[in-house]
């Protein structure tokens, strides 16, 4: 395990309400920085729902409400002192399937810096090269940068989004199941990525696959419902302990497959 320096997120007391349904329950965790954290646990029990609270993508859905607290570097997240555009430059997202623009691979990358007021095109190359170099594309796409993204294949468009994410130069990168929808050669890929950009970047990832939390996350966080339906979390430790010695029954079942 990579030794992280200090926190880089932190929670408390965090709730999650779609209107009346209660999704997610006092969640108090302290995510530490340049490490992957893999959010694990059964179909429908919050995990994707909480990975969207870290960079404010819930509040697209107009029901939904958010208590307590959650900080980034000890500055908070929600309230009158956050600025929901900035929370978003530093978190980056990768969804689960990959949403690459219908546009140019050029254009994929350079969109955000834009939107944050880049506008020179020598910048834009720089930016552009320096993205696609960090998720090992580069050399495959250098001389196609002006074809359409969806004639990559699944897995290049997936590190494209990736590229797409660091481009705007995020200190947190979040990733939800992106690995599921792609076949055994590219989820390698992806995964050797991941351990790489862990060096400079915090990574969290949600993910249904216990053989990946072990192999690629320093730290893992297992959550189920309860008996009224609402997100818990139940363990948060380091990825080998939690797997060698779980501290929660529910855990021991939950990874040795008796649920789930």
């Amino acid at each position: 395990m990579r030794k992280p320096r200090k926190s880089k997120i932190e929670t408390k007391a965090l709730n999650l309400y779609y209107g009346d349904f209660h999704a997610l329950g006092d969640i108090n965790v302290d995510i530490p920085e340049c490490a992957i954290t893999a959010i694990i646990g059964p179909s429908g029990c919050g995990k994707s729902s909480l990975l969207r609270l870290f960079n404010r993508m819930n509040d697209l859905i107009p029901s939904a409400r958010v208590e307590g607290e959650a900080f980034l570097d000890k500055e908070p997240i929600y309230g009158k002192s956050a600025y929901v555009v900035d929370v978003r430059k530093k978190i980056g997202m990768v969804f689960q399937k990959p949403n690459v623009f219908p546009m140019s691979i050029y254009d994929n990358i350079v969109i955000g810096p834009k939107s944050h007021g880049i506008k020179s095109r020598a910048e834009h190359d720089k930016i552009v090269e320096t993205s696609l170099t960090q998720v090992a594309l580069w050399d495959e796409v250098k001389d196609i940068l002006r074809k359409p993204a969806q004639e990559l294949s699944a897995g290049a468009q997936q590190r494209l989004c990736i590229a797409r994410a660091l481009a705007v130069n995020p200190e947190v990168i979040l990733m939800d199941e992106s690995c599921s929808a792609l076949d055994p050669e590219s989820t390698m890929k992806i995964e050797g990525l991941m351990l790489e950009l862990a060096q400079k970047y915090t990574i969290i990832i949600v993910t249904h696959n216990m053989e990946q939390a072990i192999r690629v996350s320093d730290m893992s966080m297992f959550m189920m419902i309860d008996d009224k339906r609402i997100g818990r979390l139940v363990e948060y430790s380091s990825t080998s302990l939690m797997f060698s010695n779980p501290k929660d029954k529910r855990t021991e079942d939950y990874i040795t497959g008796r649920f789930g």
